[in-house]
């Protein structure tokens, strides 16, 4: 009877701890539950990032800040550039920081490794604002859904370790890795060459299809990945053996919200600007309109409360972000506008 009821405990106590496991993986990481700045330091070969763009090797650096209790913490670090587009386009590429996960254990890191910082694509304070936006259409899409990348806004003094100049400091942010973002949903990122829409969570596909709608973006597919690129563009695709596939979408500065001076239309959508919105929702799932655009309807005071409060924002920038945003809650609100520009819009 003794050892009945030693077992019977310990099976309880791993059934427990499973359970407990398994919230722990739907909470966000430190990093990501706090919206506050985060102001940091980047030590780093920088003129070697800039001039030599490196995407296979990383250089040493150094990441500094100070914790909430007046701590000073100092990590090292790995840095490379990364992306397509802007590595290409843009004086300042976007960075990955590689962290030592032994060393960030009980910090504002904990769990991180990989990190995709989206930084400045040149000097001018116009592209700071260009940063602010798209991080912007990160936080609108959380309001909408959990289930999307986190994103943590950053103050961030870069430090060239091979000169003897002081740094500059600007606007950044980071974004959840995608495996941190599986992990809290007990989800695996699916590495296919393709996949269909009917293998796509529906209603989940349609919700982040509006919201391209919301932010006019038309750069993406949840099928496919750009010419001779992985599947799939600005998608990742999570899953399991079990269920449809969720497809969660990033990378958002060829859309109208965040207007970039680089962004292109494309013509295949016959749009003379980025800033014409073209509906690219799936016509098999046009029966999750409706309650898509309700959710945004139920979000619109928590979206334009996000756009009034968000701080770094230029006047004239935050203005123009409010009347972009008006123009789709006003299209929506219209049924006939919702009828002719979205639901027969779908592709």
């Amino acid at each position: 009877m003794h050892l009945l009821y030693r077992v019977l405990t310990f099976v309880t106590f791993i059934c427990l701890s499973l359970s407990a496991s398994a919230e722990v993986k739907k909470t966000p990481d430190p990093l990501f539950q706090s919206v506050e700045i985060l102001h940091m330091t980047i030590t780093a070969p920088l003129t070697t990032l800039v001039r030599e763009r490196p995407k296979d090797d990383y250089l040493p650096g150094v990441i500094q800040y100070t914790e909430a209790a007046g701590n000073a913490v100092k990590l090292d670090l790995e840095i490379r550039t990364r992306g397509h587009f802007r590595h290409q386009k843009c004086d300042y590429p976007p960075l990955l920081l590689n962290l030592k996960k032994k060393q960030t254990d009980g910090t504002i890191f904990d769990q991180q490794n990989k990190l995709k910082l989206v930084i400045h694509c040149d000097e001018s304070e116009r592209y700071e604002q260009i940063v602010l936006r798209e991080y912007l259409a990160y936080r609108i899409l959380n309001a909408v859904t959990d289930m999307s990348f986190r994103v943590r806004l950053a103050r961030v003094k870069y430090v060239n370790s091979e000169t003897n100049g002081g740094g500059h400091e600007r606007y950044a942010f980071l974004i959840e890795h995608k495996n941190r973002l599986g992990a809290r949903y007990g989800l695996e990122d699916l590495k296919v060459d393709r996949t269909t829409v009917a293998s796509i969570q529906s209603d989940r596909l349609n919700l982040t299809s509006v919201f391209a709608f919301l932010i006019g973006n038309t750069d993406f597919s949840p099928v496919a990945g750009a010419p001779d690129d992985e599947c799939c563009h600005n998608y990742v695709l999570f899953g399991n053996s079990i269920d449809p596939i969720i497809a969660i979408p990033y990378d958002f500065d060829q859309s109208g919200f965040v207007d970039a001076p680089y962004a292109v239309a494309n013509e295949r959508f016959r749009i003379r600007t980025v800033r014409q919105r073209v509906y690219r929702g799936r016509c098999v799932n046009n029966e999750y309109v409706e309650a898509s655009l309700r959710r945004f309807r139920d979000r619109r005071d928590t979206i334009y409360k996000l756009v009034f409060e968000q701080e770094g924002l230029e006047p004239r920038v935050r203005k123009d972000i409010i009347r972009y945003i008006d123009d789709f809650y006003e299209l929506i609100d219209d049924p006939r506008d919702v009828e002719r520009k979205i639901i027969k819009k779908c592709i």
